[in-house]
């Protein structure tokens, strides 16, 4: 199917092309408590492929990009090719390059084994302690082996493979007739039991804790602490500004050789861009274009090094040898959990959503359960938001040493920052 695609994209009128066929092994069980409900194996393959096309004497170049399913004939081949070349035609960006081959070592990672990887899930969430009021509700993995074949029209043809798995999980806690469901969802390469095993573990604790919990006090500027994946959001906001589409589009104003946040307090950021990160579900050896990842700085102490992103803002920007990142560590802080841990602050471990703009830098979220350390006790609290911005949080915030884990990020465990805006629900 592929030397076929390959022959007519040759011989059709398209300038350029790339070629990504994907195909996934993946192993599905879907378990009410703990006892299973049912099962199933996908194989499945998805073939994209995309055109470019020159346009006004090669001042400009167009593309578009579409799926081409692996039952169809030549003929209807074909047909889609020239579609995707007509609807090329009607873009306009101007000229860039597409990546072209470069010397690397692909990872000489072990084969996966997909069976393997759904067995250790399996066993880890079997193992996760619950008692009679706080226990799993029910709970699907999702095991998966990807093998990606890319292919371009300047001679890159790459192949390798990676895991990819994800765990959605419903956990309740009940007191007398109350009762409270919390929701969770896991990615990850393969299985790592322990991790997991701690998650759920705290997350059986929050609902017990929910269903105490008081409202919130109206606390105007307040420092909060951010212990789980919703951090992920905030470090999210720093690889967002070093994208070259936002630098080129103008949605960052960030320099190269610039701190972001000149005579900031407490800790500042360091942020790298590395090929592998043990367990991640995005350990690729290029980019979905094609470009060789390797490790790289991105942000030294709050001052960008380099910027990162697809090939085409790069070319416009002039930014060579880099890539689409994919996984990101930032440097643990300067303090302890127990000094992060320190005074009084809000604790949030769960909102009903959170988000940080990644153009603004404004955050917001609502308040489903979050601790309130008032320096004497702790209350667990509910209801209210926090608000701000993230070019002031930058300012002042702090990392703890210890570091933690979500899929494709490696990140401090605990994010502190000062002076958020913190509405109650008294």
């Amino acid at each position: 199917m592929i030397e076929k695609l390959l022959n007519i994209l040759k011989a059709s009128n398209a300038d350029g092309f790339e070629i990504t066929d994907t195909t996934t092994l993946a192993y599905e069980f879907y378990f009410i408590k703990h006892r299973l409900d049912q099962n199933r194996v996908r194989d499945v393959q998805h073939i994209n492929v995309k055109v470019y096309k020159k346009l006004d004497d090669g001042k400009m170049l167009g593309s578009a990009s579409g799926e081409i399913y692996p039952t169809l004939t030549e003929d209807e081949i074909k047909d889609e090719v020239d579609k995707l070349i007509s609807r090329a035609e009607n873009v306009k960006n101007p000229f860039y390059e597409l990546n072209k081959p470069a010397d690397f070592d692909i990872s000489k990672n072990e084969k996966v084994d997909v069976s393997k990887i759904a067995e250790n899930f399996v066993e880890a969430m079997k193992s996760v302690p619950e008692t009679d009021t706080e226990y799993i509700n029910s709970y699907e993995i999702f095991a998966e082996k990807n093998i990606r074949h890319f292919i371009n029209s300047e001679g890159i043809d790459i192949t390798f493979e990676y895991p990819s798995s994800m765990v959605e999980v419903v956990v309740n806690a009940r007191e007398g007739e109350h009762e409270i469901e919390l929701y969770r969802l896991y990615k990850a390469g393969s299985c790592d039991g322990e991790n997991l095993k701690k998650e759920i573990a705290e997350v059986l604790k929050y609902g017990k804790d929910k269903l105490i919990a008081k409202p919130t006090p109206k606390l105007g500027k307040a420092a909060v602490v951010f212990p789980t994946s919703d951090a992920v959001q905030i470090y999210s906001w720093f690889v967002e500004k070093c994208n070259a589409g936002f630098i080129y589009s103008k949605y960052s104003d960030w320099e190269i050789g610039k701190d972001i946040a000149s005579n900031a307090k407490g800790d500042k950021v360091t942020l790298c861009s590395v090929k592998n990160l043990p367990n991640s579900s995005r350990n690729f050896d290029v980019d979905d274009e094609g470009a060789p990842i390797y490790d790289m700085t991105v942000i030294e102490n709050n001052v960008p090094k380099t910027f990162f992103g697809g090939r085409r803002f790069r070319y416009y920007l002039g930014i060579k040898d880099s890539y689409l990142a994919c996984n990101f560590d930032v440097t643990g802080g300067s303090k302890t959990s127990e000094e992060i841990r320190d005074g009084k602050y809000l604790e949030v471990v769960e909102f009903s959503d959170f988000e940080v703009d990644p153009i603004s830098g404004d955050i917001a979220g609502e308040i489903r359960l979050g601790y309130y350390h008032d320096g004497d006790k702790v209350t667990p609290v509910s209801g209210g938001s926090i608000s701000g911005c993230m070019t002031d949080f930058v300012k002042e915030m702090y990392m703890s040493k210890e570091k933690r884990q979500y899929d494709n990020f490696y990140i401090p465990a605990l994010t502190r920052l000062e002076n958020v805006s913190v509405t109650g629900a008294e």
